[in-house]
């Protein structure tokens, strides 16, 4: 077996593995330019990742199998799609190059951390992820950014939905997050009231897809929530079965955007990936923290799309009815994926990703021969 070029490393356990999971069909192509390996901590994701790919994973539990792993291997750059910390266990290796791929684009606080200090470059999506960071950070060494687009939303996915005469409305909702000041959900502050008001509109289907983490969340407001709105989809499904409401909870996302008209999302990637692939297609994000001026200035997707908060909820149903006719913010969107995604087209940030990874192989094999000189020029000198 060839030995890899590049490990994707991933040490987090199963609840997780959805961050790394969106990486592998694009990692499959890098595969076909410079050899992939994966790189896991965990037993049980080990397995399920090894379902998924044909490419070599390699389980490396603890720190000293981890050590031997890298010496048996000789990599020459690691790939990391979030910030666990036992990323830091890799990091230790300074014969690769380590640079942050993460595992979306969104404008959640938890995108920008002191922690992107730690990798040698950090791939972003365009213009507002720069800013983003500049914004957030201190003494940040902004050449590490390396602006690529998003490989993941090149790929096409077998469409999830059925055709419909209908036209279709998703809602689409992310996790409360580890922390309060990343909670950006709105399943447990008004997920309810959101699919009622969908239900609502005339002929419309709805179609709910939660992030992963909504269905097996412990936290009883989110679980409570997230077991009401499956209840009122089963109903309202029993009640017009050719509707075709349906809550999808297993699948790649993407793959449920093509069947839809709009979509009612949180602050999310699920949002921006929406703004990519469906740009003349309404969107709506919802405001938990009833903070308009707040979500303008940290969320600019939220300046060409409709906002909802407690107080817009009684007339959700008819603004949604007049978005699907009447569609205002179609220009403004246009300029706003600019603004995320520059001006990548698809494929072109798969691509830019290969090329990436391409220049810092290349880089790293330069600056291991430098360093292997200067060290016999200075053993010579003596």
């Amino acid at each position: 077996m060839q030995k890899p070029h590049v490990i994707a490393y991933f040490a987090d356990d199963p609840t997780r593995v959805y961050q790394l999971l969106q990486w592998i069909p694009v990692l499959e192509r890098l595969d076909d330019t410079h050899p992939v390996g994966i790189l896991t901590r965990d037993q049980r994701t080990r397995e399920v990742v090894e379902e998924r790919t044909s490419l070599p994973v390699h389980f490396a539990p603890g720190f000293a199998d981890l050590a031997a792993t890298y010496d048996g291997l000789d990599a020459k750059v690691v790939l990391y799609c979030n910030n666990s910390m036992l990323n830091f266990n890799s990091l230790l290796d300074g014969r690769m190059l380590h640079v942050h791929i993460n595992h979306g684009e969104s404008d959640k606080q938890s995108m920008v951390s002191n922690n992107a200090k730690a990798y040698d470059r950090v791939f972003v999506a365009g213009e507002a992820a720069v800013q983003r960071h500049r914004a957030a950070l201190m003494e940040l060494d902004e050449h590490r950014l390396v602006r690529i687009g998003r490989p993941q939303l090149d790929l096409r996915p077998a469409p999830l939905l059925p055709a419909s005469e209908r036209r279709t409305v998703l809602y689409a909702p992310t996790w409360e997050g580890d922390a309060d000041y990343n909670d950006y959900t709105s399943v447990d502050v008004f997920g309810v009231q959101i699919v009622r008001s969908v239900l609502a509109v005339p002929n419309v289907r709805l179609v709910y897809k939660p992030h992963p983490k909504v269905t097996t969340s412990l936290t009883p407001a989110i679980r409570e929530a997230h077991q009401a709105i499956l209840e009122l989809v089963e109903r309202a499904a029993e009640r017009e079965p050719e509707a075709g409401h349906a809550a999808i909870w297993q699948g790649d996302i993407l793959a449920v955007f093509p069947g839809c008209d709009a979509m009612v999302t949180d602050v999310s990637s699920v949002g921006l990936d929406w703004l990519y692939l469906q740009t003349d297609k309404p969107i709506l994000i919802t405001d938990r923290h009833h903070d308009a001026e707040r979500l303008r200035q940290e969320v600019p997707v939220s300046r060409c799309a409709d906002v909802i908060d407690t107080d817009d909820l009684p007339g959700l149903t008819e603004l949604l009815a007049d978005r699907l006719d009447h569609d205002e913010h179609r220009i403004a969107r246009a300029a706003m994926r600019h603004h995320y995604f520059d001006d990548n087209g698809v494929g072109d940030s798969t691509v830019r990703f290969v090329e990436a990874v391409t220049e810092l192989v290349e880089l790293r094999d330069r600056l291991r021969g430098e360093l292997a000189t200067g060290v016999e020029g200075t053993v010579g000198a003596a």
